[in-house]
């Protein structure tokens, strides 16, 4: 399947939980389903930079270029500003001025975020998530993840 089809798909499979969430009266069982949603829009950061790298090593490179980035990406987790800045920089050190200059602000606070969120949700912490925060947090997500696909030249 097309790595960027794959990206759109899973944005918008996202969008329609969010819609559907949106709609719960209670605000109680929003901020539950909040916690279910930030594991959700942050593995979609993850997998959406692993596709595009992945994009990219497929249009540029060899067929083993492209194997060796799909295992190393295939555990990008953790993926909080300073890590994608990270992988993009081993790719070429512009594409991480690139994103340094479009990663500040609230795009970088809701990357950094959503991954303390998740990482708290997954060791038993309660955090105070609402579902406009993460809401929130996902549209800026979009942003970055967008921004990404055009540094590595696949949009």
């Amino acid at each position: 399947m097309n790595g960027r089809v794959e990206i759109l798909r899973s944005r918008n499979r996202l969008e329609a939980t969010f819609k559907r969430i949106s709609e719960i009266e209670s605000p109680e069982l929003q901020a539950d389903f909040a916690k279910y949603l930030c594991i959700l829009v942050s593995g979609y950061l993850e997998k959406s930079i692993s596709q595009c790298t992945l994009i990219y090593a497929n249009r540029s490179g060899t067929p083993q270029l492209e194997r060796f980035i799909e295992k190393s990406t295939r555990r990008f987790t953790n993926a909080n500003s300073e890590k994608i800045l990270s992988l993009l920089g081993s790719f070429d050190p512009q594409w991480r001025s690139q994103l340094e200059v479009f990663l500040v602000d609230e795009k970088k606070d809701a990357v950094d975020s959503v991954v303390d969120l998740r990482n708290n949700i997954a060791h038993g912490k309660s955090p105070g998530i609402t579902f406009h925060r993460i809401q929130n947090y996902f549209e800026d997500v979009i942003k970055v993840v967008d921004r990404i696909g055009e540094i590595c030249g696949i949009v």
